[in-house]
């Protein structure tokens, strides 16, 4: 599966993503996330980018439904890839449009994510 999502510990969630990035399986990752997030109320963000390829070009990517009724439930995103991937997945995250911080570390910055997003 190329994107799978994991609950780690608290309101902390780890989202790997693995080859091309499909709407579908976005939107299923989107809608566990908000199921799990419900007892919690606000959750952080932890996305892996490994062996990721980018973005299905056939899939609508204009939907901004999650966004606009979750975003301000998370409280912090880290994004750990390849540095080629830095400028498009914070466009994609809507990192600007947040209220809550978003942060890219590079793909051997793992750790510096995870104690940036506990902080």
């Amino acid at each position: 599966m190329p994107v799978s999502l994991h609950h780690e510990s608290g309101n902390l969630y780890r989202v790997e993503i693995q080859g091309t990035l499909r709407k579908a399986d976005l939107d299923r990752v989107q809608e566990s996330l908000v199921t799990q997030m419900g007892p919690i109320g606000r959750a952080r963000l932890l996305f892996v980018l490994e062996g990721f390829t980018g973005w299905e070009p056939q899939d609508n990517w204009s939907d901004m439904s999650f966004y606009v009724r979750h975003g301000d439930s998370i409280e912090r995103i880290a994004i750990v890839g390849d540095e080629r991937w830095r400028e498009e997945a914070l466009m994609f995250v809507a990192a600007d449009l947040r209220k809550g911080p978003v942060k890219f570390f590079s793909a051997d910055a793992a750790a510096d994510a995870r104690l940036w997003l506990a902080a």
